[in-house]
């Protein structure tokens, strides 16, 4: 198996594949720049009046989503590095609803979030840059199901490309004139 491209079926629960199959780029690093560039751009063009703003009761906020894509990024760069070190480790999930409701996204400006948002992407791009082709093809088991190191840089891409399109389609459509 070549570590190059994306990851395949056996790489990744099941789940993951609608992050990966929304994917434009072949290459990792070129889809870790480009999907920053669109998310990045997406959240400088979101009116300071609806930084706060939920599509729906219960939703997360515009604020909130952006925290939690900047956390999961964290968890699956944590779990890369696990695995391309070779920790057999199992690694549990994690509770996105509640990591939202502690972590204070709401007492924070669009522009702070996009900042560490940044921050985050610069060590991930440099996590995954340092990972050699036989570190990225290393496996572990997190969640419950097995996952190469390659493959939760692609979760990374396609969680955050699907999120930009969430934020479109759901909360920006009430922005409009």
């Amino acid at each position: 198996m070549s570590a190059h491209g994306k990851p395949g079926p056996t790489e990744l629960a099941p789940f993951y594949h609608r992050y990966i199959d929304a994917c434009p780029w072949d290459d990792l690093q070129l889809g870790l720049e480009g999907s920053w560039r669109e998310f990045e751009r997406l959240l400088r063009s979101i009116p300071e009046e609806f930084e706060a703003h939920s599509y729906a009761p219960g939703k997360w906020s515009v604020k909130q989503v952006v925290q939690h894509v900047i956390d999961t990024e964290r968890v699956m760069g944590y779990r890369a590095l696990r695995f391309a070190r070779n920790d057999a480790s199992p690694l549990p999930g994690f509770d996105e609803d509640a990591w939202a409701a502690q972590a204070t996204a709401e007492e924070r400006s669009l522009a702070d979030l996009i900042v560490e948002a940044a921050a985050q992407r610069a060590s991930t791009q440099h996590l995954f840059a340092s990972f050699n082709p036989e570190m990225l093809l290393r496996s572990g088991i997190a969640n419950n199901a097995p996952c190469t190191a390659r493959a939760t840089g692609w979760i990374i891409v396609g969680h955050m490309l699907h999120h930009a399109r969430i934020i479109t389609e759901r909360y920006l459509i009430h922005a409009q004139p």
